[in-house]
């Protein structure tokens, strides 16, 4: 077997001693923040600066009125006393200022599937399968398990959950179905949505089949969400399974999540944590609807669909 080109050594070996990239002259120019006076504003008083970019691009259901806690480092708390709709502002606002009608993200599977989702899609979605637990008896507090590929309804999952107060736990895909038993085991999950199998590396995996081995004793589990993704064959546990499609089919799609609703179909979260860190990033930098972003793994694609498309609190 014929080793590596010398010539491709040499040029590697030059780019690793090359600190900076500048950007094409035309990418540039679509540069959403392109005053360079910005990073000195934020240095100048960053609190204040944070504090604007929270008021004018998140939607407060409690305005906060403490911007940083640093009175236990290295313990740093933002926003503390405010509270905000995670669901809401990545999905009910942009509907609501038009733009429902625009694609959230393009989805593309293993084996050349696609699927492209607008925010109307996603929140229609997302409203149904949040109605759809709580029929189930998932209510606030409780732990629904997501152990799904990177399909679409991991995104929907995450969000309704979040919609509804249920903490939600996620597995990689790539774990064994004995890390899914010890993650509900020790969260005491209700619920757990999974695919009936997936496709890694050009191989299908009976999922639902080796997670049913492994979760069968669980006393604390009540209903299995069984997302239709490869069409795999699996066996419905009578009283505890139910599919995916059918369970949003038959709910209800409520009306929008509003600030200062009550109720079950809102969930005051505190911020920020580390979503909502980076929902107050991805909106500082200008992110808006139609923003293409590259998706790697489920927690950046939960992020970017609670972070996406920023626009005007309503």
């Amino acid at each position: 077997m014929p080793g590596p080109d010398p010539k491709v050594g040499d040029r590697l070996e030059k780019l690793l001693q090359v600190e900076k990239f500048p950007p094409p002259a035309d990418f540039a120019a679509r540069a959403r923040v392109s005053d360079p006076g910005i990073y000195e504003q934020a240095a100048a008083d960053p609190e204040a600066w944070w504090a604007t970019q929270a008021r004018e691009r998140l939607h407060w259901e409690t305005p906060f009125s403490s911007v940083l806690d640093d009175s236990n480092p290295p313990f740093y708390t933002w926003f503390a006393d405010g509270t905000i709709n995670v669901s809401y502002n990545c999905l009910d606002r942009h509907v609501l200022a038009g733009h429902g009608d625009r694609v959230a993200f393009h989805w593309r599977g293993e084996e050349g599937e696609d699927r492209d989702l607008t925010y109307a899609d996603l929140l229609d979605d997302v409203q149904r399968l949040a109605n759809a637990l709580k029929a189930q008896g998932v209510g606030k507090g409780d732990v629904v398990g997501i152990y799904l590929p990177m399909i679409p309804e991991v995104v929907v999952a995450m969000l309704a959950c979040a919609r509804i107060g249920a903490p939600h736990t996620v597995v990689f895909g790539g774990f064994a179905p004995t890390a899914v038993r010890e993650r509900l085991e020790v969260s005491r999950a209700k619920a757990l949505i999974i695919p009936d199998g997936a496709r890694r590396k050009g191989k299908l995996i009976p999922v639902k089949q080796q997670v049913d081995e492994a979760i069968s004793d669980l006393p604390d589990l009540e209903t299995v969400v069984v997302v239709r993704s490869t069409g795999a064959e699996c066996v419905m546990r009578p009283g505890r399974d139910v599919w995916f499609d059918d369970l949003i089919a038959s709910a209800d799609q409520d009306g929008y999540c509003r600030a200062g609703s009550s109720g079950p179909t809102t969930c005051p979260r505190p911020g920020p944590g580390k979503i909502m860190r980076r929902l107050l990033r991805d909106v500082a930098e200008g992110r808006e609807p139609g923003d293409v972003t590259t998706l790697r793994d489920a927690s950046v694609l939960t992020q970017l669909q609670q972070n996406a498309a920023p626009g005007q609190s309503q």
